[in-house]
């Protein structure tokens, strides 16, 4: 028998779908996917060639298990230069994704049944991470009408006697919002005033199409203290494949993290790394030029969901996700089947259409499915159409 913790944890919907997605075009189906955010672009020349420079060189072995002194100088570096961000290398650990930045955070400051409020809409991760590291997700619901962001008052109400943590993740996932960079001051008193750690995930900070990226632990020593800043290559430079991400903390949680890592999978990919030193070092031509085509297919998804009848969403800001609300569906039969949530919607979208979404319940909302455009035009109209044709044929 597995354990309770094993038992609780449930599995990643956006890889589950991802996953009966690419199954069902092994099996020569016509179908088209939205569902899992990998950019479709291919990783830039010089950090392939990086790489193949670190292999020839015998960069092959083990490093620090924080990761080597070179890419946490130039992590380091990175923060001072784009976020106004101060720290030493020793305060920077280098992980297997930013995914495994965040499990290593949660468990460096989680004791058990400390709480960890989360903004929901959420990432599906997040909740599941904190249950991992002993402590209780606290989840804080965002309404469309508020862009899908929480206040200090929402997160203030949420308060009890056991939150040790909020999480912040802005652009958001899977909402592509943004947090303004008043807001985010009011978030950050609240922490301060309150001594509560800040997990703050960035790691599509460079994915913002309006307006610009403002780091939370930006305003002041007392909240960088309290800050956990999360980030990595992913999503920027294309590199999801070659599974790097960082955090950066006090001292003291920093070593906390890259001890937990050392008994859990020691270091990060040492050829990886050496390709990370050169996207952090290497210019922004190429994830300029994909962020450029990101927007222009945002707008056009938009614009098209705006005139579709039964579904509509918020514009994002940033990210490559869009949140259709489905509302005025649920409750209808179509084709057969009655639409209680977005589950069902997502289910019924795939066999009939033949298009896969992410139901917006693994996000915590069961009334919006997600699609990513992290795909090319060509799929996003053909997805559209369907949507188009789903709708239309459908007998409510």
């Amino acid at each position: 028998m597995v354990s309770k913790k094993a038992a609780g944890v449930s599995p990643s919907p956006t890889l589950a779908i991802d996953s009966k997605f690419k199954e069902m075009k092994a099996n020569g189906e016509d179908v088209v996917g939205f569902g899992c955010g990998e950019p479709d672009f291919d990783t830039p020349e010089h950090i392939k060639q990086a790489a193949i420079a670190a292999i020839m060189g015998g960069e092959t072995k083990y490093t620090p298990a924080a990761g080597t002194l070179r890419l946490r100088q130039a992590v380091a570096d990175k923060f001072l230069r784009e976020n106004g961000l101060s720290y030493k290398p020793t305060d920077i650990v280098v992980s297997n994704g930013a995914k495994h930045s965040l499990v290593n955070a949660f468990m460096a400051i989680c004791n058990p049944g400390d709480e960890v409020i989360i903004p929901a809409p959420y990432w599906v991760s997040y909740p599941e991470m904190v249950k991992l590291a002993d402590g209780v997700p606290v989840v804080v619901n965002a309404t469309e009408e508020n862009n899908f962001k929480v206040t200090a008052a929402e997160l203030a109400a949420a308060l009890t006697p056991k939150t040790k943590a909020i999480v912040i993740n802005s652009p958001s996932n899977p909402t592509g919002m943004v947090y303004t960079e008043s807001e985010l001051r009011e978030i950050a008193d609240f922490a301060v005033e309150n001594n509560l750690y800040v997990i703050s995930d960035e790691i599509y900070e460079h994915l913002i199409y309006e307006g610009k990226h403002v780091s939370i632990a930006s305003f002041g020593e007392k909240i960088k203290d309290l800050t956990i800043v999360i980030n990595g290559v992913s999503k920027t430079f294309a590199m999801t494949g070659w599974r790097i991400g960082y955090a950066a903390a006090n001292s003291e949680i920093a070593k906390a993290m890259a001890n937990i890592q050392s008994h859990a999978s020691s270091n990060p990919n040492s050829i990886a790394q050496a390709a990370t030193v050169a996207a952090l070092e290497g210019g922004m031509e190429a994830a300029d030029e994909m962020r450029k085509q990101f927007k222009r297919r945002r707008d056009f998804m938009v614009d098209m969901f705006s005139s579709i009848d039964g579904v509509s969403c918020k514009r994002p800001n940033g990210a490559f996700y869009i949140m259709m609300n489905i509302d005025d569906l649920i409750g209808r039969t179509m084709y057969g089947v009655t639409i209680k949530d977005a589950d069902d919607f997502a289910k019924l979208f795939l066999d009939v259409a033949k298009v896969a979404v992410v139901p917006g319940t693994g996000f915590g909302v069961n009334n919006y499915v997600r699609w990513s455009y992290a795909t090319s035009m060509d799929n996003i109209v053909e997805g559209i159409e369907r949507l188009k044709k789903f709708l239309h044929a459908a007998e409510f």
